[in-house]
């Protein structure tokens, strides 16, 4: 699953960029916030990403908008939304149903109440296994921000207290730890992990292996989330001294094992003596 506050879909480096995005990570569900297009636009797009699900929430003028893109059209089923939130119902083949919520946080902070009230309405309309990611627009310790001017302590404890309430968790991000910057390379530079991944508890048990990471290299000034709900870690394959019999056509074959007998090389299922005999074997 991604999600990517992609602070407008018109221009061309943005568009190419998720293609590119989608490509390598190849998700079946993406979540886009602040996509600044008109619905025609996006669907569109979901039909050049090759995705057959399509739910839209049209930009107001030149702010917001938020779109869903599925890649098999049976696998979500979208429950409510309005401008800040797109709420849906998953079930990937396997794994059974669970509740995924886009989420893009009120970006002024005196209404950033709004956000938590819609967080527990959320909460209180389903006890279904619950996935929120997108942009919070919010910290939930002061350890996730540096640069400018302290995170001010009232939002910090509203979200944190909303969070709690609804038995949410943030998912550990790998990669990067800031999600969100402005003024690179000057002395105003600030960053801030704004952009997550909050899950229940029965998601957690659901999806055991799930890893978040964040991409960080982006044209916005957000990076994406990749969630992948099934990580496996590639394990090195033990690889087994296979002997060729085309090797005893040459001279060289019976001097390396001679060789190695004699200097008790020879042990361990002839481990050594193979080693060599690969090495040669790949020079000849």
């Amino acid at each position: 699953m991604l999600s990517w506050n992609c602070r407008g879909l018109g221009p061309t480096r943005n568009v190419q960029f998720l293609k590119e995005l989608v490509a390598q990570e190849r998700p079946k569900v993406i979540f886009l916030c602040e996509t600044l297009c008109n619905k025609e636009k996006l669907e569109l797009l979901c039909r050049s990403l090759e995705y057959e699900g399509c739910f839209v929430v049209e930009a107001n003028g030149r702010s917001e908008g938020l779109a869903l893109f599925w890649k098999n059209e049976e696998e979500v089923n979208v429950d409510s939304f309005f401008t800040n939130h797109i709420d849906s119902l998953v079930q990937f083949e396997g794994y059974g149903k669970f509740r995924f919520t886009g989420l893009y946080g009120e970006p002024n902070r005196s209404l950033r109440r709004n956000t938590w009230k819609l967080l527990w309405t959320l909460y209180a309309r389903s006890k279904e296994v619950w996935c929120i990611m997108g942009d919070f627009n919010n910290v939930l310790h002061n350890s996730e921000k540096i640069g400018g001017n302290p995170y001010p302590t009232w939002l910090i404890e509203g979200f944190k207290e909303v969070t709690q309430q609804c038995g949410l968790i943030d998912l550990e991000m790998n990669g990067h730890p800031f999600t969100w910057e402005k003024s690179r390379d000057t002395p105003q530079w600030i960053e801030a992990k704004l952009d997550r991944t909050m899950v229940n508890h029965d998601w957690l048990i659901k999806f055991p292996d799930a890893k978040l990471f964040n991409t960080e290299v982006s044209p916005s000034d957000h990076s994406p989330l990749f969630l992948d709900m099934e990580h496996q870690v590639a394990v090195e394959r033990v690889r087994h001294f296979r002997f060729e019999n085309c090797w005893v056509r040459f001279q060289e074959c019976e001097a390396i094992i001679q060789d190695s007998w004699s200097n008790g090389l020879l042990m361990h299922q002839n481990q050594l003596c193979g080693q060599a005999l690969q090495d040669w074997g790949t020079h000849v």
